[in-house]
């Protein structure tokens, strides 16, 4: 019996210390990222919008044009593919949107933006991207920002009724697209 009490007594010390190693080691690559984890959350039309992405910095490099090219794919973030959650029917731009889960990708332009949806939700940034997975594009207005803007930024901006809008800010430029909820 005791050798029985012994034996439990051990293993469970033994998870539990291998339990507490795994928790610091999480929060400790958590806290090295360099791009850290953000989520924005917003109501617009009494319906909730989240979207969940990594934050990179521009540490002085030229941000569109140069480490995001123009004309590409970006994954809009760092890290794993940002994620936009719609809890209703949603349109964003010319796009329905119905209520759930969406990787969210842009094609950056000098004048114009795209906005991609995806339907492959988990995904690494754009290395697994399948354009044949995509929910749709819309083109998103481009402009400059009010001042520069070191760390990605995304909003979500309810405005009046049911409509509400779409922010990504990154150095000195600024792509916005309409939502409004259904």
């Amino acid at each position: 019996m005791r050798r029985k009490l012994l034996f439990t007594l051990s293993l469970t010390f033994g998870l539990l210390a291998a339990s507490a190693a795994y928790g610091q080691r999480v929060a400790k690559l958590n806290t090295v990222r360099p791009s850290p984890d953000e989520v924005v959350t917003a109501s617009i039309g009494g319906k909730k919008v989240t979207v969940e992405y990594s934050r990179p910095s521009a540490k002085g490099r030229k941000i569109f044009g140069g480490l995001v090219p123009f004309g590409q794919v970006w994954r809009t973030g760092a890290n794993e593919a940002t994620v936009l959650t719609v809890e209703g029917d949603f349109m964003a731009g010319a796009v329905h949107v119905p209520q759930g889960s969406y990787s969210l990708f842009t094609i950056p332009g000098e004048k114009e933006w795209t906005l991609i949806l995806n339907k492959t939700v988990k995904q690494w940034g754009a290395f697994k991207y399948e354009e044949k997975t995509d929910l749709g594009r819309a083109p998103m207005k481009v402009g400059k920002a009010a001042s520069a803007v070191e760390k990605l930024t995304i909003t979500i901006e309810p405005g009046a009724g049911n409509r509400g809008a779409l922010k990504i800010a990154w150095d000195n430029t600024e792509a916005t697209i309409d939502l409004m909820a259904h």
